[in-house]
C-alpha cells in the first residue's frame, strides 16, 4: 500500500497496541520449538507483547470467539486439524479485521500470494525470518488493520449519511397545492445534533373547491421515536383533508392519533392549522398550543396574527376544541407558518432567545433583499434561515420547520387542478 495511506511504524520503537498497551498476539503453532522460536525472536526485537499460543485452529477459533480480540495472529500452515489455505481460511473468518501473518515452512511464493489473497496481511517463512523482519511485519500488518478498519468504518459512516438522506428525502412531504394565485414552499431544518428528522412536520393540500389546507406541527422530544409520530401525524391530517373532513374533526381525529401512537404517554404535539382561500382572500387560524402565523404585507412588513386563542396541545387536554380566527388577506400578503426552534435561537450579540418580534423584523429585513421572492417562497425562507442562524452564531440546537403561502395578485381565476 503507498505510504501516504499507510502510516508507516517508527523504526525501533517497541511493538505495542493502537492505545499504547502492551501488543496482544496470538500464536497458532503446533511445534513447541517453532513456538520458542518466534518468542525468542519477539524478544530479540524489543516487542512489549503478550503472546497467547493455540496449537489448533479449532482452539483459535475458540479463543477468537470468546475474547479478547488479538492485535495480530501469526499463524503456521501446517497445523493437526487443517493445512495450507484451509487454515488460514477457518482462522481468517473467526478473527475477523484483526491482523493476521503468516508464518510457515513452506517456501513456495505461490502460496504465499495465494495466502495474501486469502486475507492474510504478510507471509513469512520461517527459514528466512529474523527478528527485524518479524518486527516490521508485525508492525505493518497491524497499521495495515487499523488502516483497513478506519477506511470500513468511513465507508460504513457515509454509507449510513446517505441511507439517512434518502430517508429523509421519503419523509418530507410533496405538497399537493397548485393555484395560480398563491406560491406554497416549505423547508425542514434537522437540529445540529441530529442528521434525521426530529419532531416537527408540515403539509398543504388543496381540496376540490380551491381552498388550501396547510399544517405545521412540532412533537415534544427528539429523536426516532418523536419523528415516526409526527409523520403519523401529518400522513393522518392529509388523508382527512383529501377526505374533506372538517378542520374541528380534523383535530380530534389527530388527537386520539398521537395518543394512540405516542410511545411516551407524557408526549404532546403543538399544531397551527390554517385555511387560505387565495381567490377570497381569507385565512382561517386553529391554534393548538403553537405558536401563531406571521403575515408579510405588500410592504413588506411582518407581523404575528395577534388575538388568537389557542387550545392546548393535543395530548395535554384531549377533547378541547380550537377557536378559528378569521383574517383578510391583502393580494400580495403571505402566510408564515413556524416551528419555535427559529424563535429560541439566540438573538445576535447576546443570550436571548429570539422570539416573535425578532423573527419578524428578520423575516421583513430579507423580504425587502429578496425582490420578486413571492414567485419563489424558498428564497424568502432559505434567506431567512440563514439570518437566524447567524444571529445564533451557528446551527440552531432544535428542529426548526418554516412553511410559506404566498398569495399572488392577478385576475380572478378558478381554482386549479384538485389535489
Amino acid at each position: 500500500m503507498p505510504a501516504d495511506h499507510e502510516p508507516t511504524p517508527t523504526a525501533g520503537a517497541p511493538i505495542s497496541g493502537e492505545d499504547g498497551s502492551p501488543l496482544r498476539l496470538l500464536l497458532v503453532e503446533d511445534d513447541d520449538g517453532d513456538a520458542f522460536l518466534v518468542t525468542e525472536l519477539l524478544d530479540s526485537a524489543g516487542a512489549e507483547a503478550d503472546v497467547t499460543r493455540a496449537r489448533t485452529v479449532a482452539e483459535a477459533r475458540e479463543l477468537l470467539r470468546h475474547g479478547p480480540l488479538p492485535d495480530c495472529v501469526l499463524l503456521d500452515l501446517g497445523l493437526p486439524d487443517a493445512v495450507g489455505l484451509d487454515a488460514l481460511t477457518a482462522v481468517r473468518a473467526a478473527a475477523g479485521p484483526v491482523a493476521l501473518v503468516v508464518l510457515t515452512g513452506d517456501i513456495d511464493r505461490a502460496r504465499g500470494l495465494a495466502a495474501v489473497a486469502a486475507g492474510a496481511q504478510d507471509y513469512l517463512v520461517k527459514s528466512q525470518v529474523d527478528e527485524d523482519r518479524l518486527d516490521r511485519s508485525i508492525r505493518y500488518a497491524v497499521q495495515r488493520s487499523h488502516a483497513q478498519i478506519a477506511a470500513r468504518r468511513l465507508e460504513d459512516a457515509q454509507r449510513a449519511a446517505e441511507e439517512n438522506r434518502r430517508l429523509e428525502r421519503g419523509l418530507l412531504p410533496i405538497l399537493l397545492v397548485d393555484h395560480p394565485r398563491l406560491a406554497v414552499a416549505a423547508r425542514y431544518l434537522p437540529g445540529r445534533r441530529r442528521a434525521l428528522l426530529g419532531g416537527d412536520f408540515y403539509d398543504a393540500v388543496q381540496s376540490a373547491d380551491g381552498v388550501v389546507h396547510a399544517l405545521l406541527g412540532d412533537v415534544s422530544g427528539h429523536g426516532p421515536d418523536e419523528a415516526a409520530l409526527g409523520v403519523c401525524l401529518r400522513i393522518a391530517w392529509r388523508t382527512l383533508q383529501l377526505a374533506g373532513t372538517p378542520p374541528d374533526h380534523t383535530l380530534e381525529v389527530l388527537e386520539q392519533v398521537l395518543i394512540h401512537e405516542r410511545h411516551d404517554e407524557d408526549a404532546f404535539a403543538t399544531l397551527c392549522m390554517v385555511q387560505v382561500d387565495p381567490t377570497a382572500g381569507t385565512l382561517a387560524i386553529r391554534l393548538a398550543g403553537h405558536p401563531s402565523p406571521i403575515v408579510v404585507d405588500g410592504g413588506e412588513h411582518a407581523r404575528v396574527v395577534d388575538g388568537v386563542d389557542r387550545r392546548p396541545p393535543l395530548g395535554v387536554a384531549p377533547g378541547e376544541q380550537a377557536p378559528v380566527a378569521e383574517v383578510a388577506l391583502g393580494a400580495d400578503d403571505a402566510v408564515i407558518l413556524y416551528s419555535d426552534g427559529l424563535t429560541e435561537g439566540r438573538a445576535a450579540g447576546g443570550r436571548e432567545r429570539l422570539g416573535d418580534d425578532a423573527l419578524c423584523a428578520v423575516a421583513s429585513a430579507r423580504a425587502q433583499a429578496s425582490p420578486g421572492w413571492r414567485a419563489q417562497p424558498t428564497t424568502l425562507i432559505d434567506a431567512t434561515i440563514a439570518a437566524v442562524q447567524d444571529a445564533n452564531g451557528g446551527p440552531l440546537a432544535d428542529d426548526a420547520a418554516m412553511l410559506v403561502l404566498a398569495r399572488r395578485p392577478g385576475p380572478a381565476a378558478g381554482p386549479g387542478p384538485a389535489a
